[in-house]
């Protein structure tokens, strides 16, 4: 199948489960949206702060100030682990994520944020202050060093990246690299569909069918759980499928990165030296050049990077050096 018809038939796909999503809504009631804000939910709590002003100046509960607190270990932490370059420290910060953000709180960004962003219906901060944490902290992190959110904060990427610790490599199957090519750019389709779509409709749950995010809430129907089912299934052969492939909300983020102020340093000696380029499970490296738009700055290449042992660059100045300090024979 050539890419031109497979970008077609994905966008085709995205577009028919929109509306399938669309027609499954009764008229006159939209359900509740397991993720983020709907736009009846924000307009639910504009009216509520009419009605009572002064309630948005009351203190934090303890119950706000506590899931403040925990959110902000976990990002943290994620930080810390990302600035020491420790691969066990970010397995740490994974299971956080998987269980925290997602089992336990469901606080995740999602394409439905961008939605609210893009119409200027926000909620109120009194009302929303651990979704505009960690959306400033999204948005932030991923302008200083790139996409550090889907590397290690988002609880499904966190998810299918652990998965990675137990599914035998041997399953794996690596597109060819000129399919991967086109295969990376199916997420800006995907993102450009359900933007057009929720400006053309305004429907904002049509997003639970091309964002799996909804699973950490066990609330989805069996058309959800079924395509859910089938990504998990095709994860275990092509890893990171739907972050690398499939994730608008990864794309937006990549669009976002090309800002990104602290880039991965690169030497001279990338130019021939396939080491890292052969270690991205991303591919986000491409000889000399790695891609900040697909780079989740999982650490791999840095820390080979940092080997003396492993980077062709430390082992040519060792020799160079070795060289240079040779007596010369008479």
């Amino acid at each position: 199948m050539s890419w031109r018809l497979t970008l077609a038939t994905t966008f085709l796909c995205c577009a028919v489960l929109a509306l399938s999503a669309a027609a499954q809504t009764d008229e006159g009631a939209q359900p509740q949206d397991p993720v983020g804000f709907s736009l009846d939910e924000l307009d639910e709590l504009d009216a509520l702060l009419e009605e009572d002003s002064d309630e948005a100046a009351t203190p934090l509960t303890r119950d706000e100030v506590v899931d403040l607190a925990g959110l902000s270990v976990v990002l943290g932490f994620a930080v810390f682990s990302f600035l020491t370059k420790s691969k066990r420290l970010r397995v740490v910060a994974l299971v956080l994520s998987v269980f925290y953000l997602g089992f336990y709180k469901a606080n995740l960004v999602s394409i439905v944020n961008i939605y609210s962003l893009v119409t200027g219906n926000l909620p109120e901060l009194r009302f929303g202050m651990t979704w505009y944490v960690l959306a400033i902290f999204t948005v932030a992190t991923t302008v200083l060093w790139g996409r550090i959110y889907c590397g290690r904060i988002c609880a499904f990427g966190a998810l299918t990246q652990l998965m990675d610790a137990v599914v035998p490599s041997t399953l794996r199957y690596e597109l060819p690299p000129s399919v991967d090519k086109w295969a990376a750019k199916v997420k800006y389709v995907i993102l450009t569909t359900v933007l057009v779509y929720f400006l053309a409709s305004r429907n904002v749950l049509a997003y639970r069918y091309v964002e799996p995010f909804w699973m950490f809430t066990l609330n989805g129907n069996a058309i959800m759980w079924t395509l859910l089912a089938l990504l998990l299934v095709a994860t275990v052969f092509i890893r990171n499928l739907y972050c690398r492939y499939l994730c608008s909300l990864g794309a937006a983020l990549g669009v976002i990165s090309n800002l990104t102020v602290f880039r991965i340093k690169r030497w001279q000696e990338c130019r021939s030296c396939k080491i890292c380029e052969k270690a991205c499970e991303w591919g986000a490296i491409q000889g000399p050049k790695i891609l900040v738009s697909e780079c989740v700055r999982c650490d791999d290449c840095e820390r080979i990077y940092a080997d003396e042992n492993k980077c062709v660059h430390w082992i040519l100045q060792r020799k160079s050096q070795a060289k240079q300090s040779d007596p010369v024979s008479p």
